[in-house]
């Protein structure tokens, strides 16, 4: 499921710990920076069971709702899009985001933790309260939602590159401040992934931008 893109790499740094305790590794992980600048290595613990990781949960519950609406982006595209290119890639992100999305709530299940932290929205199963969705970056707004299941044809495949580039985008954002602040190895790799893989999927609806015109 990994994908590698150049600029990003996963490093494992090992450290000791004196004394009686046992030999443990620690990841670290290289955040890209703005072109040209260098990469910023930041680094990893992983939290013993009785850590606390709402850091972690947060996240998770963040990235569930926000790749839910990636998913519900990408539901549009078949009957609308007018580019073979543009249909497809659509296809592949929303058929890679749902794995992800049962990723993180498995995550958050096996350690007994509410995937919407009281906040369910009614009418909406499996979907966050929106109240909580505001403050994620590169989320589409129910008016934008609306435009774009309304438009067809090249005018759907300009607004659907706009909406899911700054989706993308968003997803980044909330992943690399994650990695600055959460401790949890598997929710890094987590994090990890969406940096690739998004990037990637970022610089092809960039040259598909140009395409679509």
């Amino acid at each position: 499921m990994r994908r590698l893109a150049t600029g990003f790499a996963l490093l494992l740094a090992a450290g000791v710990i004196g004394g009686c305790a046992a030999e443990q590794t620690s990841p670290a992980v290289v955040l890209p920076g703005a072109p040209g600048d260098e990469p910023q290595v930041v680094a990893s613990v992983t939290p013993k069971p009785s850590q606390p990781v709402e850091v972690e949960a947060d996240y998770l519950r963040k990235m569930i709702a926000h790749h839910q609406q990636a998913v519900q982006l990408t539901a549009l595209s078949p009957e609308r899009a007018a580019n073979a290119k543009l249909r497809s890639l659509s296809d592949r992100i929303g058929a890679a985001q749902g794995p992800e999305i049962s990723a993180m709530q498995g995550w958050l299940a096996s350690r007994g933790l509410d995937e919407h932290g009281g906040h369910e929205h009614a009418g909406m199963p499996g979907m966050a309260d929106m109240t909580g969705m505001a403050d994620m970056p590169g989320m589409a707004t129910p008016e934008q939602l609306a435009q774009l299941a309304a438009s067809r044809g090249a005018d759907f495949d300009r607004l659907f590159l706009q909406l899911m580039i700054a989706h993308h985008e968003g997803a980044l954002t909330m992943a690399t401040d994650f990695l600055t602040e959460g401790r949890e190895e598997q929710v890094h790799e987590m994090a990890q992934d969406v940096l690739v893989t998004q990037q990637d999927e970022i610089n092809t609806m960039r040259a598909l931008q140009i395409e679509v015109g």
